[in-house]
Formats: C-alpha cells, structure tokens, sequence
C-alpha cells in the first residue's frame, strides 16, 4: 500500500513551511539554522508531525493543520525557552520510533 495524494500533499506542505522559513505559526522565529546546527530539533517536528497526523480509511488527512501546529509549538519552544506549549505535549506525541531497515524489503 501507498500513502495517499492527500497525505502526501499534507506531508509536502509542511516540509515546504519548515524548510523554507515561512511556517505561519513560526513568524519571527529564526528556525532555519537549526538545520544546519540542531537536525535533532528538527527530526523532533517532523516525529510530532507523523505521530499526531489522522488519516481515515479512505486515505483523506484529517487534520493537517493541528499536527503543523503541534510539531510548530515544538520548535517554538526550543527556539524561544519562555513560549509555553498548551496543551502540554503527551508522551505519544513525542515519540521517536525506530528507523527503518538499510534494506529495502521490495
């Protein structure tokens, strides 16, 4: 099975607001060093991101723009130490789950 065009637009879009310094709800925020000096930072969001985005059976992201939000609280807080996440992050949100295999298993 494939990922839907709907998560990958959802996916595209966010990657384009991070990587391009023009995340809405980063205005302000001088993140785009920290691809370059915190990837972890970065690896954080994007984790945030996977782990809070909602997909129904029919492949249709549900909501794309809180998983933006949530993964941009993240990267707020870590540029900005006195921005409070509300609500606070749950320990599912930030979960780092394995990489994947070297080995492509197709």
């Amino acid at each position: 099975m494939k990922l839907s065009n709907s998560f990958s637009r959802a996916l595209r879009t966010f990657a384009y607001f991070m990587s391009s310094g023009t995340h809405y709800d980063l205005r302000g925020i001088n993140y785009l060093e920290l691809y370059g000096e915190e990837p972890s930072a970065i690896e954080q969001a994007y984790a945030i991101y996977a782990n809070i985005i909602e997909i129904d059976e029919n492949g249709i992201v549900l909501n794309a723009k809180y998983a933006q939000k949530r993964a941009a609280q993240y990267i707020r807080s870590y540029c900005d130490k006195t921005y409070k996440i509300e609500p606070p992050f749950e320990s599912w949100e930030l979960e780092l789950h394995e990489p994947p295999s070297l080995k492509n298993l197709k």
